[in-house]
Parts: structure tokens; C-alpha cells; sequence
């Protein structure tokens, strides 16, 4: 997620801090900070990810949490305010007699393009469900779709803000959502009802709604999918897995049902006579599950994915990353060779490239340009890897190609040059101003770290390396499926791979 193109009022939120704090701030990289905690008799902490600093020396006092509860709007029932015109969020603990005894302020930030790996299913009109773990970016992903639908598409959105985390605290919502309108909930358990009265009050296109954690807002969601509303939501889990096996939420993705099948039924079928089947169609046509703040794993089809779950199969998908360029479709297995064979930079000879609806002369063009030891071929079967425009990867034909040939799929949104030789230069581990001894020996070591999380399931610690070859390596790293995150701070922050 490109912070650069972020705003943030963080000064707004330093603010209200006590001088002591607010110097400290000041000194840190506050362009990476997540959030400030403050717990009466413990330090004050900074926390960015994978980090946390002290603040400073002393103890937080309870007249150091009064001053931030003063400057804040009022606490709602769910223990939750905010900063007037910010995305600042103040959440509160309480002692058993109620009393405030710790604050969480989470910085807020309205951040564009981070929407680039999923928009064509937004364009398309598709109800979708984002999930993923607390701070991975769900929220800040809402404000943009809302304010591209809005803006872009001329769309009418309704913005369901229980928290008002979306759009901001008080009457007038942050310009991060454009011209979205949004509905305030004033107490947690009648969000279900206010996305009911959106629809019946308001005739909304599209719905945004974040955080659908009950059997009641499932059900609302599912009414409103029904109207003919698009549906944009956030629900509780990482995966559609999780999902699937969760008895409130299921009913989001299509439910589930156990069927008694007869004999000859479960003799065809080569199952047990009791199953699970999907009870109904999906509230949600696609379903994106964030890995992190960089990738995206995306099931287009929301229906065959549970179906395949439940025959106990994996369900596939798509894994984007913001650039856009690599898809791995459900039939292709988690690579289990060593990284040499995805890796066309570290091949010897000549990386053969297949273009599928793509311009060969273009691709050729772009080969030339960037003096790559490449060219391009006429037959998938001659290839290393195949290239294609990302609106065909669902093809059949293309489909069976992969299945058959177990390649690499590259995508670009368009057929230009300028995508094409983006794909490429990120393929080919090309980065301009580096010197080339410098980022073989990245990516030499980020390759000999994956070989080792995939062969002992371990997590591997990376050296510290600039920005530009820390996002090469997270990229080596996703053409994988293993997850990765940057830790620590500049200069000394690194990357580390996890096993999946």
C-alpha cells in the first residue's frame, strides 16, 4: 500500500496528546505508525508493524488519559470515538466500575490506489466480501471503492457507518468517500436495521457496510443482494474457510446444508451417503481475502469455490498483487520446486514467453527495449511462463493451457507497453538506479530463504534492503503463496517470509 498517496491529519491526532508525547512522536517515522496505546501505570507505546516504541520514561497517569478523553467526541456503546473532519480512532478499556483506564488511538488514512488488484470486479457490479485479520487494510479499502463508485462511476452509495470509522466522526463525513452519502448507527446491534432503511429510505445502488458479524446483519445483507443492490462488505475471518465453517456468517457465502444421499447416488458420486452441500446461492458473487497490504487472494466465484470446499477440495483463486501482474489460477498446485523454475532472471539461457490475447509485436517491442535475454513463442508448450490480458484469465481455453502445462500466468490490466514492460521489469527483477550485483544478491538470498520456508516451514528473517528491493523480494515471495511483511525501521528494516 503506497502511503505516499495517503492522507492521514495525523497532526490532529498528536494533538491531543500530552507535550511530553507529542515530542517523542515527532522523532518517529510517523508515516508508518498504526497506532498509540495508553494504559494507566504502563509506558506509552508508538506500535507500527512488527514494532513498538516507548514513549517515554514515565507511566501513563490517569490525568494523561483525561486530557485525550476531553479532546475527543463521546464514547459510544461500543466503546468507540473519534476526532472531528479525521479517520481517527479512540477506543477505550474500561475497569469493572466503568471507569476509563486504557486508550488504542489508531491512525486513520485515507489511501488511494489500493484497489488497483480488485477493481474489475467493482467495475463489473459484482457484490463483494473483503476479509482479513484486524490492521491488514479492509477499512481503507471501503473508503476508496466508496469514493470510486461515487465519483468515478457516478454511482448512488450509502455508506452503513456504525463506528463512523469509514467516513470520520461527526455530522459532515471525511472527503476520503467522496460523494458518498453515509447513515450513522446509533447503537452496534441496529446496524442491520439501518442497512434495511438504506434500501427502503434511500434507493441506493450501492451499499457499504462494514464489520457484518451477526446472524441478523447476514440476513440483511442477503435481503439487500436480493433488490438488486451491489453489496460492498467486510466480515469476520482470513479465508473463506473460515467462513464456510462458521455457523452465523455461512448464510454471507451460501450456507450450508447436510443432504442423505441414496446408495447409487453416493456410489456415482464415490462419497459417503452423508455430505455438505451449499444450501443456497451466495449473498456475495466474489470473495477477497487480504493477505496482507500488498496481496489479495480473490474468488471470483463465490458459489464454485464453497462448492469446492465442501467436496474437500482447495478452493483456488487469485493471487493480485497492486501492480496487478500475477494471477494463480485454481487449477495450478503451490509450487514445490525450487524457486529457479518460477524465477525467468535466474534461468540460464532464454526466457521463452507465450502472449495469450496480447500483441506479440508489442511484447517483442518491450523485449527489445529492456536488451532482455527473452523472446517470444508461438506454442504454450514451448514456453516458460505465458502472459495474457487479465480480462481472459478466466478463459476455458486458457484454463486447460495452465492445467496441462503447469506455467506461470503473468497479467496486465491492458494491452500497452507501459503495462508490459512494467510486468516485465518486475519479472525479470529489473530495477533502475540499483546497481545489478546488488539486486541479484536480493533476490539470490530472498530465493534461498523462500527454498527454505517451503522445505522446513519455517520463518525466515531477510537482511535489510531498500524499499525498491524489499518489494522485489515481497513479490519472489508471493509468486509462492508464501506471506510476507516488512518489519522494523529504516535503515534496518527487512522483510520476513512466513510459511503458508
Amino acid at each position: 500500500m503506497n502511503l505516499q498517496n495517503s492522507t492521514d491529519d495525523l497532526q490532529q491526532l498528536i494533538g491531543i496528546l500530552s507535550g511530553g508525547l507529542r515530542t517523542a512522536l515527532q522523532e518517529l517515522p510517523q508515516q508508518h505508525l498504526l497506532e498509540i496505546i495508553m494504559d494507566v501505570g504502563r509506558l506509552p507505546q508508538a506500535r507500527f508493524s512488527g514494532q513498538a516504541v516507548n514513549l517515554s520514561a514515565d507511566p501513563v497517569s490517569p490525568a494523561d488519559l483525561e486530557q485525550v478523553v476531553a479532546s475527543v467526541g463521546e464514547f459510544s456503546a461500543d466503546n468507540r470515538a473519534g476526532i472531528e473532519g479525521t479517520l481517527h480512532r479512540i477506543s477505550c478499556l474500561r475497569n469493572r466500575r466503568g471507569k476509563i483506564i486504557g486508550l488504542t488511538l489508531r491512525v486513520g488514512r485515507a489511501v488511494t490506489g489500493t484497489i488497483e488488484s480488485i477493481r474489475d470486479l467493482i467495475e463489473r457490479g459484482a457484490s463483494l466480501l473483503l476479509l482479513g485479520r484486524p490492521g491488514v487494510g479492509k477499512t481503507t479499502r471501503l473508503r476508496e471503492i466508496a469514493r470510486v463508485l461515487a465519483d468515478e462511476f457516478g454511482k448512488r452509495v450509502i455508506i452503513i457507518d456504525t463506528s463512523n470509522e469509514i467516513a470520520g466522526d461527526g455530522d459532515i463525513p471525511h472527503p476520503a468517500i467522496g460523494s458518498a452519502r453515509r447513515m450513522q448507527v446509533p447503537h452496534p446491534e441496529r446496524q442491520h436495521g439501518v442497512m434495511i432503511e438504506a434500501v427502503e429510505n434511500h434507493m441506493p445502488e450501492v451499499i457499504i457496510v462494514d464489520e457484518i458479524g451477526t446472524a441478523a446483519e447476514a440476513t440483511a445483507a442477503r435481503t439487500i443482494a436480493e433488490r438488486g443492490v451491489q453489496l460492498i462488505g467486510t466480515a469476520h475471518g482470513n479465508t473463506l474457510e473460515n467462513l464456510v465453517m462458521n455457523p452465523t456468517l455461512a448464510d454471507l457465502v451460501g450456507g450450508v446444508q447436510t443432504v442423505t444421499l441414496g446408495d447409487d447416488e453416493a456410489r456415482l458420486r464415490g462419497t459417503q451417503k452423508t455430505i455438505s452441500e451449499r444450501k443456497a446461492p451466495p449473498t456475495f458473487d466474489a470473495v477477497v481475502e487480504i493477505v496482507d497490504r500488498e496481496a489479495v487472494i480473490v474468488h471470483p466465484d463465490t458459489a464454485g469455490a464453497v462448492d469446492k470446499l465442501l467436496r474437500g477440495l482447495d478452493p483456488g483463486g487469485m493471487r493480485r498483487s497492486p501492480q496487478g501482474e500475477v494471477v494463480f489460477l485454481p487449477e495450478e498446485p503451490p509450487l514445490q520446486d525450487s524457486p529457479q523454475q518460477v524465477s525467468p532472471a535466474s534461468q540460464s539461457g532464454w526466457v521463452r514467453i507465450h502472449p495469450y490475447a496480447l500483441s506479440r509485436d508489442t511484447v517483442e517491442r518491450v523485449i527489445r527495449d529492456l536488451r532482455l535475454e527473452a523472446r517470444t513463442v508461438k506454442r504454450p508448450d514451448q514456453a516458460d511462463f505465458i502472459l495474457a490480458l487479465r480480462s481472459r484469465a478466466e478463459d476455458a481455453r486458457l484454463r486447460r493451457i495452465l492445467q496441462a502445462t503447469q506455467l506461470p500466468l503473468y497479467v496486465v490490466k491492458k494491452n500497452t507497453t507501459a503495462q508490459i514492460r512494467r510486468l516485465l521489469q518486475n519479472v525479470f527483477n529489473i530495477l533502475h538506479g540499483m546497481p545489478r550485483d546488488e539486486v541479484d544478491a536480493a533476490v539470490g538470498e530472498a530465493e534461498a530463504a523462500i527454498r527454505r520456508v517451503m522445505e522446513e516451514g519455517v520463518t525466515v528473517a531477510l537482511l535489510p534492503r531498500p524499499a525498491s528491493m524489499r518489494k522485489l523480494q515481497h513479490r519472489l515471495a508471493a509468486r509462492h503463496r508464501l506471506t510476507a511483511e516488512s518489519v522494523g525501521s529504516e535503515p534496518q528494516r527487512h522483510l520476513i517470509i512466513h510459511p503458508t
